[in-house]
């Protein structure tokens, strides 16, 4: 018996998808030359952080531990830290922190110089690469960029009705994947 292979999404599939929904051909690679495929792309770029900034069970990590650079006292904090606060910082309230020129800042004691600690735990929701996301996830900032691409670059309503329509199937299925991966409860707790 054969089996069947299915091929994860890339950005390059992401592409022709969309691409595929507005009634275009598809590419072979992203050529940013080309003003249609680099507005597209930057859509899925744009949709992919946007998704991800909500703060899923898959992106979201507990209790991360940051220590302070024994030089400058600093905390850098990287580019792909969408949100962070404090771990159990609605219970102590000693500092309440941002990202600031790529360091972590307090904006109690309104300074990014952590020399007087050893380390801070935080929660933070991670930016990840669009290739290393659920695939319900792929499936529904594809769906939603291709709605944002027909409203933007096609002057059909009924094709930005039916995408929008298949978007909130795919949020639904989103919904679905995180209410049975993060076990949440009535009460916000897992």
């Amino acid at each position: 018996m054969a089996s069947t292979t299915i091929d994860n999404e890339t950005e390059l599939s992401a592409v022709n998808s969309i691409l595929g929904a507005i009634g275009q051909s598809p590419v072979t690679t992203i050529v940013f030359d080309n003003p249609e495929i680099s507005f597209i792309y930057n859509i899925l770029r744009d949709t992919n952080v946007d998704v991800q900034n909500e703060g899923w069970h898959f992106n979201s990590e507990k209790h991360i531990s940051y220590t302070p650079d024994s030089t400058t006292g600093k905390i850098a904090v990287g580019n792909d830290v969408l949100k962070m606060d404090v771990t159990d910082g609605w219970v102590k309230r000693n500092y309440d922190v941002v990202k600031r020129n790529g360091y972590l800042y307090d904006k109690y004691d309104h300074t990014d110089d952590w020399s007087d600690i050893s380390e801070i735990s935080l929660d933070i929701i991670r930016l990840l690469n669009f290739e290393d996301i659920p695939s319900v996830f792929q499936r529904y900032i594809i769906a939603r960029a291709s709605r944002l691409a027909a409203t933007q670059l096609v002057a059909n309503p009924q094709l930005v009705t039916l995408l929008q329509q298949q978007e909130t199937l795919t949020r639904a299925s989103c919904m679905e994947y995180e209410c049975n991966q993060g076990n949440h409860t009535t009460f916000g707790f897992p």
